[in-house]
């Protein structure tokens, strides 16, 4: 029966699979694709991606459900929240100037397995998300016509009533996104001058509104009368917050498309702060002027903007209002479409995804073949699906993604740099290769002795501490931790704290009304697990971190990762549960994915070093004495009578 289970050195070189790494090349510059997009391209997809359809609805849905006038506070607080994430995908942006964006970030820092996962996952959110802008752009062009389109389709092909379907199929929304997909193949630039048109268009009516919204302003619309500023308190403010976070998920549409920047190093961090910023103030003025020209509580939730002026006698606005909407819309759909097919061709490109997904068109220098069939299934499920029970899905996958981008930025941070290529797995030892000078926590093999006997005596004490080694200030104190290898420490501590962050999140969401805990416990879970957060915080603190002034790094490390870590644990266990069911479901069908594809075809197979034949091999300990350091090793490729006795002899002697 024991025979049949696996031996412990198979489990090791398993996870080590599960684990490794992506190797970047030493000229991440060379590409496949047309590397024209500049920092104007950039920012306005990211301005795009994030102001759509959620200006003209997610306003008013906010203001009068939620928070009332302090959605401008709702809002404050989610862009700053956002900007944790965001600076976490702009240093990665710089550093790793590759597409894929998330997936790519963790591949080169965290391990396979999971860098697939966040792929897979990122991958459903841009084909639901495409989809239900689709569905929404329709539904919003319909709604000009007095819904023609939709009494037109029901009467002539009728409706149906089955779960999971739409009552009608949607040609509307189907034909949209084909026009889309058709435009978005002709290549980047194309797909960048068309975002032009529709950005430009929908900042002008954002312009115009703020002009009229100003000058129609009231402020007795805030005032108590009228139920004041906040009026759902402090509680009603953090659950706008959670809702307005949503608004600003667009921007890793930027590190999608760093492999097709000109200047990586400095578009990338620049693009994503001018579009965060221009989206933060755009909806916190639209909020300013939307809840002083009419009261908060009379707000139209499905078109807040349009109602306003149309109640304010200024009917005609409306319809300045319904474009800028619709070509908001246009940018969101161009930057789904954009964004999906590059992290498939990441994923295809390096052996986890089917292959045919990384053939890139050689004159338009794009993956043509991914654009083509995912634009078409987008657009199968805005012609059947029913997404609106989906929307919710998008929120896991994405704060899924913006948590492992800020684990791996402590990861790399913390990790020795080696000529540009990123060090080995987290929690994986560094394989000893030849070429690598020897290091004074490692065993180095050599194949003479006599030529590297001098280094035997070597001094291990350096001027200045590697990435991952603690800081001379905390030896004393913490001199066990000397032992371990350099960033070994920060990869368990950063488990540790999301783990802590985990517990105590849950503790805060289900503490009082699913787990009915205690006063006393409750508080005492929040203190332990609030310890463990700050303790690994300290722990990674008290290591040395690389430093870099050629591109962009995101300040206050470790901090400002952590932050952003328990804010999206939080944020997630808010969602409801059938959205974790659908998640874990997903996620199975990844696994199966994986398993049966991805891990016999990844490029990282091919990188695995193979064992080389030696007649005899010395291993140099880094203490002790001369006598105790030099042995003869016996190699593992050959048996112990192929040693030839002149070579004992010599280490004897």
């Amino acid at each position: 029966m024991a025979r049949w289970l696996p031996r412990s050195t198979d489990l090791t070189r398993f996870c080590q699979k599960l684990n490794r790494v992506k190797t970047l090349e030493d000229d991440m510059m060379e590409t496949s694709f047309n590397r024209c997009l500049s920092t104007i391209d950039l920012t306005l997809l990211g301005i795009g991606g994030m102001v759509g359809s959620g200006l003209y609805v997610l306003t008013g849905t906010v203001a009068k459900e939620i928070a009332g006038p302090a959605v401008i506070v709702s809002f404050i607080i989610a862009g700053f929240a956002s900007l944790l994430a965001a600076l976490c995908y702009a240093e990665f942006g710089a550093r790793v100037p590759k597409t894929g964006s998330a997936y790519m970030f963790t591949y080169v820092s965290v391990g396979e397995i999971w860098a697939f996962l966040i792929g897979w996952n990122v991958l459903l959110e841009y084909m639901i998300g495409g989809a239900a802008v689709a569905r929404a752009w329709s539904g919003y062009l319909d709604s000009i016509f007095n819904h023609k389109i939709k009494n037109f389709t029901e009467t002539h092909v009728g409706a149906w009533q089955v779960p999971f379907l739409a009552r009608y199929p949607d040609f509307l929304a189907a034909a949209i996104l084909l026009v889309a997909t058709a435009f978005i193949s002709f290549g980047a630039k194309v797909s960048s001058w068309l975002n032009h048109v529709f950005s430009a268009i929908s900042m002008g009516v954002i312009l115009f509104i703020l002009i009229m919204g100003f000058v129609l302003a009231q402020p007795k619309n805030w005032s108590t009368q009228e139920g004041g500023f906040a009026p759902y308190g402090l509680s009603g403010i953090m659950a706008g917050t959670a809702t307005c976070f949503y608004a600003f998920v667009g921007f890793d549409v930027i590190a999608a498309s760093s492999e097709e920047a000109r200047n990586p190093q400095r578009a990338v961090p620049r693009a994503i702060a001018f579009s965060l910023g221009l989206a933060t103030g755009a909806y916190i003025l639209v909020s300013v002027v939307l809840t002083l020209m009419v009261p908060w509580h009379t707000l139209d939730p499905d078109s807040a903007l349009a109602d306003a002026f149309y109640r304010r006698g200024y009917a005609w606005a409306g319809f300045l209002v319904a474009a800028g909407s619709i070509c908001a819309m246009n940018t969101v759909l161009l930057s789904n479409l954009f964004s999906l097919p590059r992290i498939v061709y990441a994923m295809a490109e390096d052996g986890l995804f089917f292959q045919v997904f990384s053939r890139v068109h050689p004159r338009t220098q794009v993956p043509v073949v991914g654009i083509v069939v995912f634009g078409l299934l987008m657009a199968l499920l805005a012609l059947v699906f029913d997404l609106e029970a989906l929307v919710q899905f998008l929120s896991i996958g994405t704060l899924l993604a913006y948590t492992f981008v800020a684990a791996s930025i402590i990861v790399l941070r913390f990790q020795q740099q080696k000529g540009g290529v990123p060090t080995p797995a987290a929690g994986g030892r560094p394989n000893p290769e030849p070429h690598e000078g020897p290091s004074s926590s490692e065993l180095k093999e050599y194949e003479s002795f006599s030529d590297k006997l001098q280094l035997v005596d070597r001094d291990r004490s350096k001027e200045q501490r590697e990435p991952g080694q603690l800081k001379a200030a905390f030896e004393p104190y913490l001199e066990f931790l000397s032992d371990f290898y350099p960033g070994e420490v920060v990869t368990v501590a950063v488990v540790t704290l999301m783990v802590s962050a985990i517990c105590l999140c849950s503790i805060l969401v289900f503490g009082n009304t699913h787990l009915h805990l205690p006063t006393w416990s409750y508080s005492l879970l929040l203190v332990l697990f609030s310890l463990g957060f700050l303790l690994s915080l300290l722990l990674i603190w008290a290591h040395e971190q690389q430093h870099s002034s050629q591109t962009f790094q995101i300040p206050l490390v470790p901090l400002s990762p952590a932050l952003s870590i328990i804010l999206n644990i939080y944020l997630m266990l808010k969602l409801s549960y059938m959205t974790w069911l659908r998640f874990a479901i997903w996620l199975l069908l990844g696994l199966l994915v994986y398993f049966g594809y991805g891990i016999w075809h990844s490029k990282e197979n091919l990188r695995e070093p193979r064992p080389q034949r030696v007649s005899a091999r010395y291993v140099v300990f880094p203490g002790g004495s001369l006598e105790e350091r030099v042995q003869a090793v016996q190699p593992s490729s050959q048996p112990a009578a192929g040693l030839p006795d002149t070579d004992t002899d010599d280490c004897k002697r």
